[in-house]
């Protein structure tokens, strides 16, 4: 898609109205890259007693074992005080930690310092979360993931403010506008497809009143969301330039390079290829991807926390995930600079959008939907008074 010219295009921030400061979990042991070390880290907290387990919980102002919380949102984890808690773990679940890193995270409130309840209410298997990732230079890279984003900074915009897909988070209005200015009413997924296709510096989202620009834009989008999501069929890249493991990779390995003549991924003695260039160079915040998701993995964790308790060796899934982020990489370090190719102009502004009463969204948008049609369970079993 051709270069932008900012004619008054309206913010990302204004279309898609509802935003929630990402959760803070003021501790790094309740998540990890595999669930079985987080399931060993809460039978090791369990085991300890009295100030030996408020050491091992790494307490903050806003949370230590004697802190009384409710039950998240969908009835994951207790609600006794974690002091004198027992019992097993609560299921791990699938989190995005980093830009492009999927972990696991216990889903506990007694965990959390600050869990945006109203996040996991809306968090189901037709959310899209979308995270803005600055870049140094050029336009944001807008992150979408169906899974609870934790990455620290940047405020989480879901799609829909309520379970189900239900009541797009988008500016009352913009979808009739949109329809009568193109001839056909998109879908909200579609608008969405349309931001990560064509946002701009200052996260300005150009709206174009072109059809074909539209579909154009809105194809090229959605392939973008596929890959992030990673949901559904997995992507593969053409046979000879899928990425394989040529030298088996060591048990613990604890260096990553890479060899751009040879498009080579080694960590330590162990090689992947082909890894293209711009897998490698890939950057999400101003951090390389690939060296990000190594370091989370090897990192040792200070001996006598919880979070030292990690695997033995590497396992195999590792392997698997790493391969496919190679794909994933490959694929979008491709398909952006297509995005960002064609001149689009911002046909309908912001200016226009405020004339017909789309802009500014009211105040009630800007707050989360009324969402609580079960029981939330309150600190020590009581029932939450909402």
């Amino acid at each position: 898609m051709p270069g932008v010219t900012h004619d008054d295009a309206p913010p990302l921030a204004d279309l898609m109205p509802w935003s929630v400061a990402p959760p803070r979990l003021g501790r790094g042991w309740p998540t990890a890259p595999d669930a079985a070390s987080l399931k060993a880290r809460w039978d090791a907290l369990m085991k300890a007693r009295g100030p030996d387990r408020e050491a091992l919980f790494e307490p903050t102002r806003a949370r230590t074992p004697h802190t009384a919380v409710g039950r998240l949102p969908g009835g994951a984890g207790g609600t006794e005080r974690l002091a004198r808690a027992s019992g097993p773990c609560p299921e791990p679940v699938r989190v995005l930690r980093a830009p492009f890193d999927e972990q696991w995270l216990i889903p506990d409130h007694r965990l959390i310092d600050a869990a945006r309840p109203e996040l996991w209410r809306v968090a189901d298997e037709r959310q899209v979360f979308v995270v803005e990732a600055s870049a140094p230079a050029g336009p944001p890279l807008l992150l979408a993931t169906s899974r609870l984003p934790l990455l620290g900074g940047a405020r989480v915009r879901p799609l829909h403010r309520r379970p189900g897909g239900a009541e797009p988070n988008l500016a009352p209005g913009l979808l009739d506008h949109l329809a009568a200015r193109l001839g056909a009413r998109p879908e909200p997924l579609d608008v969405l497809a349309w931001a990560v296709a064509t946002v701009r510096e200052g996260s300005l989202v150009p709206l174009t009143a072109d059809p074909a620009l539209w579909e154009h834009g809105v194809r090229l989008g959605r392939r973008a969301l596929w890959l992030m999501r990673r949901d559904g069929e997995r992507p593969k890249l053409p046979g000879g330039r899928r990425p394989y493991v040529r030298a088996p990779l060591p048990a613990r390995p604890v260096s990553l390079r890479y060899g751009r003549d040879e498009e080579a991924l080694y960590l330590d003695e162990g090689r992947i290829s082909p890894v293209p260039p711009g897998a490698w160079d890939f950057e999400a915040g101003g951090v390389r991807v690939l060296e990000q998701w190594f370091a989370a993995r090897t990192a040792e964790g200070e001996p006598g926390t919880l979070s030292a308790v990690r695997p033995a060796t590497w396992p195999q899934v590792w392997t698997s995930e790493l391969l496919e982020l190679v794909t994933v990489l490959t694929l979008l370090a491709e398909l952006l600079p297509r995005c960002r190719e064609s001149e689009v102009t911002s046909e309908i502004t912001a200016a226009e959008l405020r004339e017909a009463g789309v802009l500014p969204a009211p105040p009630a948008a800007r707050r989360p939907a009324s969402v609580l049609d079960g029981r939330e369970e309150g600190p020590e079993g009581q029932l939450a008074l909402l």
